[in-house]
């Protein structure tokens, strides 16, 4: 693989002199926040939500999602060598409508082949659809562009947490003050009231930047719950943990005269009783119609199910709106791909399934729209036994909203060295910006068109806000 030239290092860790420095960024960040403070926009009385599955490392998404028809298949055949997938391997998908090309689905899939042809056979429940060739982007970028490097790229390409960061920033080119999209959208929708609310950004996977705003917090629990300080599962009343979370919580019940003090107990109160309310409710919830769609052994299926529960737990979490996030690590496939990859599909692949086909049992597929995320694609060409870090790739959408049976964006051409190919080993260029995706699930969430640009700094590179026309066009017109 060749490396980077020096020039090209410094040039993708800074940001160019056309794009927005990270200092005007948030101060137009700022001044939008206090607008959208000043108009005081209502919180939303419906219930959505919207959850991500962040794939850690670096999914290999072009053995996710695999031409079928015979020309596209052989380049993909001989770009990819001994990683390809036969034909014969791959599990059909049946579009329906999209950009009407054949493709097949990893055989590892079977779960979200039947979400993406329809649920259960029925064609009218069509839950999923991929969107191809999508990636980082401050601002559309050719090859030719690329190359010569006089345009703004993201910083610091090909790196894990840079990369991370910005799939949950949507700012390529870097903030001074850290904060995701998911929690600017909260800051603008006014979901939490005050302080003694439970946030409606929910993590599953403990703290992340995707759920940061700048007036918003997040609210971490585990598969089992919250985790609070009572100790009330500890039967031994001289237990260790039993004594400790009670002297701490005589600590903070205290009243003192230093005002840092008692701020610093109110506020450490307030988290522990919110926390305790939150698994009252979440243990008082009856499981029992969903819990056997989740295999017990599936320790991603466990986190799914949780998040089921709390969506169906809205109303007693006084929520209407949330973002719940959720993870599963070991993407970073540099070597033993083929077969390392297709068990963590099986894994990936029967968590979706159960989420969703629990979310149609519960009655709430409308109201919940799940996407993938991944620090970046990998190369098409194999390294001798796995793939290294890329760009582009292919995400999945999934949900009652979504206008599934499809593959939306254009999926680039997989021919090495192709107007598509960076030119290092298959590093697709990205054509569709993550952006888009986001601008699309924020419109659905109820983010208004003046705030998308608070939300999503660089929409305007992408997408007209005023626009008749949907970003992409993956969620059904009427929703």
């Amino acid at each position: 693989m060749k490396p980077f030239s020096s020039s090209r290092r410094r040039f993708i860790g800074q940001s160019a002199c056309s794009a927005l420095s990270s200092v005007s960024i948030m101060n137009t960040l700022l001044n939008l926040k206090l607008a959208n403070q000043a108009a005081a926009q209502q919180a939303p009385t419906d219930y959505r939500s919207l959850v991500c599955i962040f794939l850690h490392g670096g999914n290999d998404s072009y053995n996710w999602l695999v031409p079928r028809d015979g020309t596209r298949h052989a380049i993909y055949t001989q770009t990819r060598g001994e990683l390809a997938l036969s034909m014969g391997d791959l599990r059909a998908l049946q579009q329906d409508g999209g950009d009407g090309q054949l493709y097949g689905i990893h055989p590892s899939c079977s779960g979200l082949q039947e979400l993406f042809n329809g649920l259960g056979g029925d064609t009218a429940k069509r839950r999923a659809a991929f969107i191809s060739n999508i990636g980082t982007l401050i601002q559309p970028v050719t090859k030719a562009q690329y190359l010569a490097e006089n345009v703004p790229l993201p910083r610091a390409l090909f790196s894990h947490s840079d990369q991370v960061d910005q799939w949950q920033t949507s700012v390529p080119q870097g903030l001074t003050q850290l904060s995701g999209w998911a929690g600017r959208a909260a800051d603008v929708l006014h979901a939490v009231s005050n302080a003694d609310s439970i946030s409606m950004n929910i993590s599953l996977a403990g703290n992340n930047l995707w759920q940061v705003g700048n007036s918003t917090t997040q609210f971490v629990v585990t598969d089992r719950g919250a985790l609070t300080f009572t100790g009330s599962d500890v039967g031994d009343a001289m237990h260790p943990l039993r004594l400790k979370n009670t002297a701490h919580r005589s600590i903070i019940e205290q009243n003192y005269a230093n005002l840092m003090q008692q701020s610093y107990a109110k506020l450490t109160k307030n988290s522990i009783e919110l926390q305790e309310f939150f698994l009252q409710q979440f243990n008082g919830f009856d499981d029992s119609a969903i819990r056997g769609l989740f295999p017990s052994d599936n320790w991603v299926g466990q986190q799914f199910l949780a998040a089921a529960k709390m969506i169906a737990l809205r109303n007693g979490l006084g929520l209407h709106r949330q973002t719940l996030f959720l993870s599963f690590g070991g993407w970073d496939h540099h070597g033993e791909l083929l077969e390392t990859q297709a068990e963590m599909l099986v894994m990936l692949d029967a968590a979706l399934t159960a989420f969703q086909k629990a979310l149609d049992l519960l009655g709430l597929q409308d109201s919940v729209v799940t996407y993938s995320a991944s620090d970046f694609g990998r190369t098409l060409r194999s390294n001798g036994r796995g793939t290294d870090h890329a760009w582009g790739a292919n995400a999945l959408v999934m949900g009652g909203p979504v206008q599934g049976g499809r593959v939306y964006g254009t999926f680039p051409d997989l021919t090495l060295e192709s107007a598509d190919d960076t030119g290092y080993g298959g590093r697709t260029i990205p054509t569709t910006s993550v952006d888009v995706l986001f601008a699309e699930l924020l419109k659905w969430f109820g983010v208004s068109k003046a705030d998308l640009p608070y939300v999503l700094p660089n929409i305007a590179n992408f997408y007209d806000v005023n626009s008749s026309s949907p970003p992409l066009g993956f969620l059904r017109p009427e929703v």
